[in-house]
This record gives structure tokens, sequence and C-alpha cells, in this order.
């Protein structure tokens, strides 16, 4: 079964190399397969339990604590809990990387690699499910896209966090440090053609023998700094076998990858899939709530040596000098301590127990966020970074809060200047619903925005809809 006719939800005909494959790989189930294209792609979005506030009354995704189904597609960028990183809008397949993680096992503190990160869906969805001791190198290679997962990283709040701009081989040169990686390969994007048409016109055969080919060159280039006995998180959006199964046996062949099983509940009709031993998870659109995607853990031999980290102070991130600590310390309340650094680009609070790893990881690679930025400028006249007011570790009623409504909240976030100053004078925490947006200055006769020109919304709402968690049902006081 070839569709050819575009109906409401409908995709454009599927190139035939990829129809006649999938009635191959499905056989009898392909014309359910092809029918699941045609509707409309599911929305759900993942909250970040370290800001959420009530209950929600939806549909659990069901392999993920934090997952959520929604009735239809709202407005999101009207929403101002979205741009402070209350939530996520993510595919619910990918989701599934919460029982990819609960296989390692945890003689903590774990130090985790995303390689892939951008735009961020996996390493907030990691900063949640990671414990306080934790630390994660969030990366990517493109340089306009490691902007975009630097934001979204910010917007999430944690300090726990590295954010890095290199290409996977130069991890090649560094030691094998990483407890966890995990790769969320480029591929040919199969799982995507309900929801991207251009997925659709880019694909080819070829394309898709490059893709596998490319994946095999990242994941040899990240092995070599997975510690022995680590584990690896590999997963693509695409159903094509050459490059979802076929790379884990390339990986058991070429570096001794061992399987490791997730444990599944019968209810989510996720599809194991076996070759020469090892083991994959594959989720189709007929039968999970969700599009496309494959994932598989494996395990790196427990032979070699353990990396001991050399003592020695960053040179890019340098310590902060003592009145710089001793001004900002009081602004922040963490369950970790934390160190301060600075650099050309303001100030950090940076775990002080991972400390050693910032000059082995600053030599290798191009580290453009190190921490928890939170300020900038120089003392005594500080400027509060807007990544500190969108972090749970903003200690709180150190600064004056100034509720907004829905129209003044999107008007901040356009970066519109406010008609009145709040009447606290100088920096003041803007909320709305109580969760925190960013800085407003009153200067007086006047108060200054400083929401980041970079993240503002450019959209001219005309009337601004209520947020979809604004329901009696999904009440957020």
């Amino acid at each position: 079964m070839i569709p050819n006719n575009r109906e409401p939800g409908m995709p454009v005909a599927l190139p035939a190399p990829f129809a006649e494959r999938m009635e191959r790989q499905l056989g009898s189930h392909a014309g359910d397969f092809f029918a699941a294209l045609a509707g409309e792609p599911p929305v759900a979005v993942r909250i970040n339990p370290a800001k959420w506030r009530g209950e929600i009354s939806l549909e659990k995704v069901p392999w993920s604590s934090t997952g959520y189904y929604l009735p239809g597609r709202p407005q999101f960028t009207l929403d101002p809990w979205l741009h402070a990183g209350a939530y996520y809008v993510q595919e619910p397949s990918s989701m599934f990387l919460e029982q990819a993680v609960k296989t390692v096992n945890r003689e903590g503190p774990l130090l985790v690699l995303d390689l892939c990160g951008a735009p961020g869906g996996k390493s907030t969805h990691l900063l949640s499910l990671l414990a306080p001791e934790d630390l994660l190198v969030s990366n990517e290679v493109i340089r306009s896209r490691a902007a975009i997962l630097e934001e979204n990283i910010q917007k999430w709040g944690s300090p726990n966090v590295i954010v890095t701009n290199s290409d996977p081989r130069d991890f090649s040169r560094l030691p094998a440090i990483f407890d966890l990686v995990v790769v969320d390969a480029p591929c040919s994007g199969e799982g995507l053609f309900r929801k991207d048409q251009s997925a659709i016109r880019e694909w080819s055969p070829e394309n898709a023998s490059l893709c596998a080919a490319r994946q095999k060159r990242i994941v040899a280039d990240v092995w070599q700094c997975l510690k022995p006995g680590g584990f690896l998180i590999y997963s693509t959006c695409t159903f094509n076998p050459g490059e979802n199964e076929e790379n884990l046996v390339w990986l058991k062949q070429q570096k001794g990858a061992e399987p490791v099983e997730i444990r599944l509940q019968p209810g989510w009709k996720i599809q194991p899939v076996q070759n020469s031993g090892m083991t994959g998870y594959r989720f189709l659109p007929h039968l999970t709530k969700g599009e496309g995607f494959f994932t598989g853990v494996i395990q790196k031999p427990d032979e070699g040596t353990t990396f001991r980290f050399p003592k020695g102070e960053p040179k890019i991130f340098q310590p902060a000098l003592k009145q710089v600590s001793t001004a900002l310390l009081p602004w922040l309340s963490s369950r970790e301590e934390l160190r301060f650094f600075s650099n050309s680009n303001g100030h950090f609070a940076f775990p002080a127990r991972w400390a050693v790893l910032l000059p082995v990881i600053e030599k290798t690679l191009k580290v453009i966020q190190a921490g928890l930025p939170v300020a900038t400028g120089n003392l005594p006249k500080p400027v509060p970074h807007p990544a500190l007011a969108l972090s749970p570790a903003l200690r709180p009623a150190v600064f004056p809060e100034y509720e907004m409504t829905l129209e003044e909240a999107i008007s901040f976030l356009r970066k519109e200047t406010p008609p009145a100053p709040p009447p606290a004078p100088g920096w003041n925490l803007a909320t709305y619903q109580k969760m925190p947006a960013g800085w407003l200055k009153n200067v007086g006769n006047r108060a200054n925005n400083y929401f980041p020109k970079e993240w503002r919304i450019r959209m001219i709402p005309g009337e601004i809809p209520p947020p979809w968690h604004h329901s009696r049902e999904n009440s957020c006081n």
C-alpha cells in the first residue's frame, strides 16, 4: 500500500522505496502503519519538576513520569510558562529516554554527555532525571543550534551543566571520563514524515545510507571518552534498520559493546528488535501514541583504568575574585556547594565537586556555558543574568517580585517597555502566576526591560488566549 493522495492530516505521497521497504518490514501491519501516517500527530509536553506548580488532569505519556498529552495544539508562543522553562514541548516517543536512563547502574556522582543536544529536549530531560550531584555536558556541533540549546538549558534553570559547541571527533581526544553518553544521532528522519513535509522531500535511499555511515563515525568518535563499564544510549527518529539495530550490531562487532535490556510494560506496545544478540526498541505510530523512534542501550566492556582528574584551574573560566563570590553567593539557594568562575561573558556558579573537570574540558572542547550564569558587569553594581531569574537556584525574596497580567507578560516577552515602573526601586523579578519570567529595573520614572532581545517574541498578538494550563482541570495555583 503506497498512499498517493493527500487527505486531511495526510503527508505528501511517500517515496516508493520507503513504502516498499516498510511493507517488507511490517508485512500485514503495513496498512495500519500507513493509515497512522494519515492521522494528526499527538501533541505532548514534559513539565519541569523543579518549577511546575499544581496538578495536571491530562492523559499521561505512559513511559514518562513528567510527560502529558494535550487534547490539541495550543498557541505555545503566547504562553509565558513555556518561555520560563516550566515545561518543554516534546515528541512523546522520545520521552522514553527516561526508561533508558533507569537502566544505568548508579554509583554516582555521574558525568553524562548528550552529544547531539540541540534543540534541548533530551538535555533538559536529562537534567530532570539526574541526581543533584551529577553533571551533564550538552553539546551541539552547529553554532546556531548551539545557541538554541544554550537558551533552552538556561530556561530549564539547572547549574549542573556545561554547554559545548564541538565536533564529535573532538571528543575522541578526551580521556575516558563519561559514565553515560547519549547519542540522538542525525538520521534520515523517517519517523517525522507525519509532522515534517521537508523530511519526505529530503529522503532517499542514498541519503539513508549516508546517515548510517555518519552515525557509525559519530559513535566511534565518542566511544573513546566513555568509561570502561559505562553506558551509551543510542537513538534515532527513523525506521530504517540500517540506521538502528544494524548500528548496534556494528558496535558489538567493532567495539565489543554489550546489550542492556530495558523493562517494558505490555500496554506500551513498544516493539523490541533483536539482531545478532543486540536489542533495540522501536516505536511505530500505529501502535504507540507518538512518532517514529528507535533506541537501544549498550555497555562498554569493563576493561581498562579509570581516569584521575589532574589538579589545576581552568584558564577560560577563571576562578572568580573573592569579592565577586561574596557579593553573588547570597543570591543563590542550592543544595550543592557552588564555586564562582568568571570570563568575558560574566560570572557563573558551578558545582564545586566538578571544578576539576573544567580544565580538562576546555583544553579540548569549545565551552560556551559552564554552570549557571549569575551576573554580568563589575562590582559594586553587577547585573543579574536572565538565566538567574529562571533558575530554581535563585534564593527566594532576594529581589522584589512584580506580578504581571497575561497581557503584561506577553508585552514583557516582546521586550516592550512597561507603561509604568514596578513599585519597588532597582531590580525586580517579573513573574506571571508566580513563575519568574525575567528582570525589570525601576530607574525612577521608567522601567528597563532586561529580557534578552534574542529570546523575544516576534509575533504580534491579537486576542491572547489563556494558556492550556489555565483550565479548571489543570490548575497551576
